[in-house]
C-alpha cells in the first residue's frame, strides 16, 4: 500500500469519525431539531455522489470514507425523521 493510499485512508477516518459524535448526540437527546434537512439531503446526495466515484476508480480510501460517513449521515436523517415532533 502507497503512501497516498494511508494518507486517503487516514483522512477519511478523520473525516468520518466527526460524525459519530454527532450521530450519539442526536440518539442520546432524541432530537435533531438544530439539524438542517437542506444540509442533510444535499450533503447526504454529495456523500453519495462521491461513494460512487469511488467505485467507479476503485479507491478504497474513498469508497470506504464515504460509504460509512453516508450510512452514519443517513441515521441522523432517520433520527431527524422519527424524532420530530
Amino acid at each position: 500500500m502507497d503512501w497516498s493510499t494511508l494518507l486517503g485512508l487516514l483522512a477519511g477516518s478523520l473525516t468520518t469519525a466527526s460524525f459519530v459524535p454527532q450521530v450519539l448526540k442526536t440518539w442520546r437527546s432524541r432530537s435533531a431539531r438544530d439539524i438542517s434537512a437542506l444540509w442533510l439531503i444535499t450533503f447526504i446526495t454529495g456523500i453519495s455522489l462521491w461513494l460512487i466515484y469511488g467505485l467507479l476508480i476503485l479507491s478504497l480510501p474513498i469508497i470506504l470514507a464515504n460509504g460509512i460517513t453516508l450510512a452514519l449521515t443517513l441515521l441522523i436523517l432517520f433520527f431527524k425523521l422519527q424524532f420530530r415532533g
